[in-house]
């Protein structure tokens, strides 16, 4: 069926299977497409990253780490911390180069299990649910406009979140070029408002607006685990920095092009949430800046009156183009897993006319609509952070352990191996730290989860029961017939 698909597919575009060479050049392989260059690629990093965290973050690092020196110092070195894991991820990028995030190198260190956990719990958990935090942010303030002086309804948020990821999931499923132009804007958008507020913060300062950078370390926290949440929500507000790993496959050059996006990319998001961080404390008092619903309009307010209304627009506009890139990622780590049977195959089908992988889009924002319903998103944030840093630890490691298990594969960029060894104990003290200094079940719950696709893996993966194959075939079947899509094609 998927192979006589995909011939047949062939043939009504070029009227016959014996095919010249002149039309062979011209019939493109039903795989993803090289389409993302370098400044696409630099706009991936940076509109993923700078989403709603600059706006909503400040408070949070502000109230665990409990003064504006710490603060500071807090979202600096997060930004170190991004740009010590982008370059592990620099070098893995260019010596395997495989879409999927870290999937494809869990799998080449540690073996078939560690990589299906990976994906298991990334896409089923961690993938949907970011999804979902940056379109319920995007919601907020998107709905807060018409409700002046209250705060909007909750089902008016989860509504609009939801038809934001389905406008979202849509335009990615229609074109991985189109794609990239909606999150070129966007990011231009979210650079230009992050320029207002700078220099804005900048004249602040030049009129003497100074006094809340005096005793800047009284009331610093020193609590173990208070540090480690306020890194966490810090943290939250630089994930993205990975992101240009997921699509490997579709990056033109990517030996070039990886490592040069993510050596201009991740500095440049960092000196912009320093600024905007120093912009914020030019006006607010650290009281003022923890009692504000929303720390960047109340700094417009402030500020850029009568104009301050641009800056809830622009804040619009930062989430839905990070909520894009988000969504434009997790699909090819769904349609990598599927490509390996860690997942149903149907995940890993492309398009034949549009050349993406619409079924593991569209399962994404599925499940991200799901997410949408539990709106508590702090508490998302942190059990995500938990989950997500022991696999960034966990493909640091992978680095170190394929330096002795794979010296053979070519590495175009190659990292002092102590950058790597520093990033898995940082990652180590980031999941350890908060479960120390105050255990919940919910970290249990978390751990639990993971090990549970265990259940599946065994049956479905390693042994690969007949009956399983035999319910999924008709559902292939008719969802290749609906969807227009057929297996990928290998392609040199």
């Amino acid at each position: 069926m998927d192979e006589s698909g995909i011939r047949k597919r062939k043939e009504s575009q070029n009227g016959s299977t014996d095919l010249t060479e002149d039309n062979k050049e011209v019939v493109k392989a039903i795989a993803l497409q090289k389409d993302v260059g370098l400044l696409s690629g630099i706009c991936l990093i940076v509109g993923t990253m700078i989403g709603s965290g600059i706006f909503i973050s400040p408070k949070s690092v502000l109230l665990y780490s409990g003064a504006v020196g710490p603060c500071l110092l807090i979202w600096t070195a997060c930004g170190v911390l991004s740009t010590l894991g982008a370059l592990c991820y620099a070098e893995l990028g260019t010596m395997i180069t495989k879409s999927g995030g870290e999937y494809p190198y869990l799998m080449e260190a540690f073996g078939s299990i560690v990589a299906y956990l990976y994906s298991w719990t990334t896409i089923m958990v961690l993938k949907p649910s970011s999804f979902a935090i940056i379109t319920l942010s995007f919601a907020e303030y998107a709905s807060t406009p018409f409700y002046p002086g209250c705060s909007p309804p909750l089902i008016v948020t989860k509504c609009l979140a939801a038809a934001a990821i389905l406008v979202i999931t849509s335009i990615n499923c229609l074109s991985v070029k189109l794609a990239s132009y909606v999150q070129n804007f966007f990011t231009a958008a979210k650079l230009l408002i992050i320029l207002v507020i700078v220099v804005a913060g900048i004249v602040m300062l030049a009129q003497g607006k100074t006094e809340n950078f005096s005793n800047s370390f009284d009331g610093t926290a020193t609590s173990f685990g208070a540090i480690g949440l306020a890194f966490y929500n810090g943290l939250w507000a630089y994930d993205g920095w990975n992101q240009l790993n997921f699509i490997t496959e579709e990056l033109k050059n990517p030996f070039r092009n990886l490592p040069l996006a993510i050596v201009i990319g991740i500095p440049l998001v960092t000196v912009c949430y320093v600024l905007v961080n120093v912009a914020y404390f030019t006006v607010m008092t650290t009281t003022e800046l923890l009692l504000s619903p929303a720390v960047a309009v109340t700094f417009g307010d402030r500020v850029l009156y009568p104009a301050s209304w641009i800056v809830p627009l622009f804040v619009v506009f930062s989430t839905f183009g990070s909520a894009n890139g988000s969504c434009f990622t997790a699909g090819r780590l769904v349609y990598a897993s599927g490509r390996e049977g860690h997942m149903v195959k149907i995940l890993s089908y492309i398009n034949v006319k549009r050349y993406t992988p619409a079924p593991a889009l569209i399962f994404n924002g599925v499940l991200a609509i799901f997410y949408t319903i539990p709106a508590d998103i702090n508490t998302l944030i942190n059990y995500f952070s938990f989950a997500q840093w022991f696999f960034y630890g966990l493909t640091a490691l992978a680095l170190i352990v394929m330096r002795f298990t794979r010296k053979d594969l070519d590495r175009p960029v190659k990292i002092p191996v102590v950058l790597a060894g520093i990033m898995v104990l940082v990652s180590c003290y980031l999941v350890l730290a908060p479960i120390i200094d105050k255990p919940e079940l919910a970290y249990l719950y978390c751990t639990i989860f993971i090990f549970s696709g265990l259940i599946l893996y065994y049956p479905f993966v390693y042994r690969k029961v007949n009956w399983g194959r035999k319910i999924m075939r008709p559902i292939t079947m008719h969802l290749q017939l609906l969807m227009d899509v057929a297996p990928p094609e290998k392609t040199e």
